[in-house]
């Protein structure tokens, strides 16, 4: 391969194709890149002329790869995963009392222990910098296959994990699902079942988020219609508010916001029955709790909940 062959394979071209693969699409493809979208299909035809063949076709407004570009894509990702290799290698003979944690968090979880623990990790480690980003559940993902994370902070279980060979998990808390209501009946019961937790409108979170998904898919495990949805958010915050300011509007929490936050609450709080429950957790590729600074890490993480548990920590944080 010539010189100008080799410069058409960047690391840049490779990860514009690969998005590309991911989205099946050049103008959502382009917006997420940040780039025009005649910039990313003149990338994309560029590689395609090296290797001589087409790698996507199109079927009405729909594309798909073809052979060639089936087997260029599994190529991209065994380059990447060697990257990631020597990446991962270099980093573990780095000292564990410096360099970068990257740390990637769910955007609707609760933060407020993680914040803590952060606090109190930089008295002990001070030149470990800290970088807490709040992602999405498909950013999380994406970043942490990239190398560009080193822990995704999650719920699990995630059926958009296709193969577990590479990750691995530490759970940090069993979080469950609480109906949030102003109907003093149903405060007086110990749970919530499905088909009496619909008898008024919902606000709840965006389709596409996790406990959106899961209530949608414990509800139809139940056989029991979904709730009429009258808004949807992103955020916990905007959830209760909207609830509370509403008239006989129903939502839903994570019990560990509900805790963290207790004075903010003016409606009941009743779990579901049966529980809808996710384990937030550590994610991470496997190769990580080999680099000092990581197990450094994760070990001051269990000191920390040793003294304190989390759900006492997140009472103490009101």
């Amino acid at each position: 391969m010539d010189e100008k062959s080799r410069r058409v394979f960047s690391s840049k071209a490779l990860n514009y194709f690969d998005e590309l693969t991911k989205n099946m699409s050049y103008t959502k493809t382009a917006q997420l890149l940040g780039i025009t979208q005649p910039a990313l299909t003149q990338q994309i035809k560029k590689i395609e002329k090296v290797v001589g063949a087409p790698l996507f076709y199109s079927v009405g407004k729909k594309i798909y790869l073809t052979d060639a570009g089936t087997s260029l894509l599994k190529t991209t990702h065994q380059i990447f995963d060697l990257i990631n290799g020597v990446t991962d290698q270099i980093q573990q003979e780095s000292s564990e009392k410096t360099g970068t944690i990257s740390i990637g968090l769910l955007s609707t979880a609760e933060s407020m222990v993680i914040e803590d623990f952060i606090v109190e990790y930089n008295r002990i480690n001070p030149n470990v910098i800290i970088d807490l980003n709040l992602l999405t559940r498909k950013e999380l993902w994406d970043n942490i296959q990239n190398n560009q994370i080193d822990l995704a902070i999650m719920y699990l279980p995630d059926k958009n994990i296709k193969s577990w060979k590479i990750y691995k998990s530490k759970k940090i808390f069993s979080d469950n699902i609480m109906l949030i209501h102003g109907d003093e009946k149903l405060n007086k019961k110990k749970s919530v079942r499905y088909k009496d937790a619909i008898a008024k409108p919902w606000a709840t979170y965006l389709e596409t988020y996790y406990f959106a998904e899961l209530l949608r898919e414990r509800f139809r495990d139940a056989l029991v219609d979904d709730p009429k949805v009258i808004a949807r958010f992103s955020s916990p915050y905007q959830l209760l508010k909207f609830a509370q300011e509403s008239d006989d509007v129903y939502t839903i929490l994570p019990l560990s916001f509900c805790i963290a936050h207790q004075e903010m609450f003016k409606l009941y709080q009743t779990p579901l029955e049966p529980a809808i429950s996710s384990d937030l957790s550590f994610v991470y590729r496997e190769d990580k709790e080999k680099i000092p600074r990581i197990q450094e890490f994760l070990t001051e993480w269990d000191n920390f909940l040793n003294e304190m548990s989390y759900i006492d920590r997140l009472k103490s944080s009101r």
